[in-house]
């Protein structure tokens, strides 16, 4: 809790300082709205899949993720992280200062996982499996790799879905007595046919 409330006294003393004259406001850096000219690391299929990912989870009305979609995310990730681990990713690639990710900032994740800037960073650390779970390297791990990476995510996915578990099982015990329905209405008829 200490850490939060540091960081709102930073925000609100910079805040007075700003407003009696003896601070200036923090100017936030001008950014190329090109993210394929910015992002050339990446192709453009890359990029584009990177940005239905996004989409997936960010505000529709803002077109950020901020600390509930980011929440939400790495929940759904199956990577869930504590406020202060949310904060600490959102941090990590805030250029702008707004507390949550633009898209820009979120290719930012995967340019610094790319870089290898994450290498030196725990296995438990958010921004590290934020990148790790979202993107997967096609030339690294072959085409039939990759299908199997994306078919164990679906698989997983499935898993954790109670109502599909539940309409598998019925779909499964109604083939079942219909198979043996079937089974008795061939036994009937073979005993038909006996006293025919």
């Amino acid at each position: 809790m200490g850490d939060s409330s540091n960081e709102l006294f930073a925000k609100l003393q910079h805040r007075e300082a700003v407003n009696q004259g003896t601070e200036a406001p923090q100017q936030t850096a001008r950014v190329s709205k090109n993210v394929y000219m910015e992002f050339t690391e990446f192709t453009r299929k890359q990029i584009k899949e990177l940005e239905k990912k996004f989409k997936q989870f960010c505000s529709p009305e803002t077109q950020i993720i901020g600390l509930t979609e980011l929440k939400f995310m790495m929940e759904k990730l199956g990577a869930p992280q504590t406020h202060i681990g949310l904060k600490a990713i959102i941090k990590a690639v805030d250029e702008d200062l707004d507390n949550a990710l633009t898209f820009r900032e979120f290719l930012l994740i995967f340019r610094k996982l790319a870089a290898g800037d994450l290498a030196d960073r725990d296995e438990d650390d958010g921004l590290l499996q934020l990148a790790k779970l979202c993107s997967i390297d096609v030339g690294e791990i072959g085409v039939g790799g990759a299908k199997n990476f994306f078919e164990a995510k679906i698989k997983m996915v499935n898993q954790t879905n109670k109502f599909e578990d539940e309409i598998r099982k019925e779909q499964e015990e109604n083939k079942t007595k219909m198979d043996e329905k079937k089974a008795r209405q061939e036994e009937f008829k073979k005993m038909q046919s006996n006293f025919a």
